[in-house]
């Protein structure tokens, strides 16, 4: 069997079309057409104002902590298992990152303990939506309301995904999306930031362009960073965000191709399809080994290799980095979901290029593992 990738980008005509007017017209860098073009689309589409395109998810993240002025002696609760992106800029900031445990279900944030770790140094919640369903938000903006908080809604994988018939994108202070080339929309590389106020994104505008004076270009202020988006890979993301519900739904027919062939396969724990807020979009299609299982992920990962099929494991526990722990954070810690998740959990081939015949082969491969 041919090698299947865990992911594989599906880029048509519109995305050429895009590009060759980039370069027909001369317009390559940040100041080209497409950007502003693309921010508007992925703004409307989350019922947000203003949108705020950058280079990564992870540098949206690094503006949305700046913009919000968050620093030493701040608190901001973040989930145990996510990528180091979310607590890196918290952390840069000199701000400390307050962890809690996820769920066994929803693999997501566990906001029942998110009120246990508020205390009077806390200033902001970010919330991190995983694989494919969200966290409950309802909970979580009351929190924020009752105590003053910042909620920053890290979105990167959520593209297309509802909160109770509400845009995820959509929620709290800011939000912000990754184009990474495994997410449903992508720039190969890109994030963007959206909020509705309208100080926030002159500020985060500001923060991704160097912090130029805007009567003196090169005098400035304040540091910021060069995170801006090309007009190149703005045509590439907006072509997609024309057809995204069309992505969604081709990223729900292959999580119900998976569920339908492997819940019959001893050992796995699948994704749930939908909770009471939301329907699975499958950014990935996640499996965990259950308690019955001798062998953990590493050991499923191998397997699978050697059957040509990819994977990758999921997210390492935050209070488990070794950057972290050499920055004595997190000390005698533990958050025995993630923990287990983390050891027990990958993922296997999903991106939109997979065609049905390499999807069985996948499954073939997965109870062959399992047997």
């Amino acid at each position: 069997m041919t090698f299947v990738p865990v992911n594989e980008p599906l880029l048509t005509d519109a995305e050429r079309s895009n590009l060759n007017a980039c370069i027909d017209q001369g317009w390559l860098s940040s100041e080209g057409p497409f950007v502003a073009r693309f921010e508007a689309a992925v703004a409307e589409q989350a019922g947000r104002r203003h949108g705020i395109a950058v280079s990564s998810g992870s540098g949206a993240l690094e503006v949305a902590v700046a913009a919000l002025e968050l620093g030493p002696g701040d608190e901001v609760i973040v989930p145990s298992m996510t990528i180091i992106s979310s607590l890196a800029p918290i952390v840069r900031a000199g701000a400390t990152p307050v962890l809690v445990d996820v769920r066994a279900d929803t693999w997501n944030m566990d906001v029942g303990q998110v009120a246990e770790r508020v205390t009077p140094r806390t200033r902001a919640v970010m919330v991190v939506h995983l694989y494919g369903l969200p966290v409950d938000m309802e909970p979580i903006l009351a929190i924020a309301e009752r105590h003053g908080l910042a909620v920053i809604e890290d979105a990167a994988e959520m593209h297309g995904q509802d909160y109770r018939g509400r845009p995820c994108g959509g929620f709290g202070d800011l939000s912000v999306f990754s184009f990474y080339a495994n997410k449903h929309v992508t720039t190969g590389e890109g994030g963007m930031l959206l909020t509705d106020d309208d100080g926030l994104a002159e500020r985060c505008r500001s923060l991704r362009n160097l912090c130029f004076d805007n009567v003196r270009r090169f005098v400035h202020d304040e540091l910021g960073w060069n995170f801006r988006m090309t007009n190149m890979q703005a045509a590439v993301g907006l072509a997609q965000m024309e057809r995204l519900r069309g992505i969604v739904e081709r990223k729900r027919e292959i999580g119900r191709f998976y569920t339908e062939r492997l819940r019959t396969v001893d050992g796995l724990i699948l994704p749930l399809e939908r909770t009471g807020y939301a329907e699975n979009i499958y950014w990935v299609y996640g499996l965990v080994l259950d308690d019955s299982v001798d062998f953990e992920a590493s050991t499923a990962m191998s397997r699978l290799q050697a059957a040509n099929v990819g994977t990758r494991p999921f997210f390492w526990p935050m209070h488990e980095q070794p950057v972290f722990r050499r920055a004595r954070l997190f000390e005698g810690e533990t958050y025995p979901v993630t923990e287990r998740l983390a050891r027990r959990g990958f993922y296997v081939p999903s991106g939109l290029a997979l065609t049905d015949e390499q999807q069985l082969a996948v499954c073939d491969a997965v109870a062959g593992m399992m047997a």
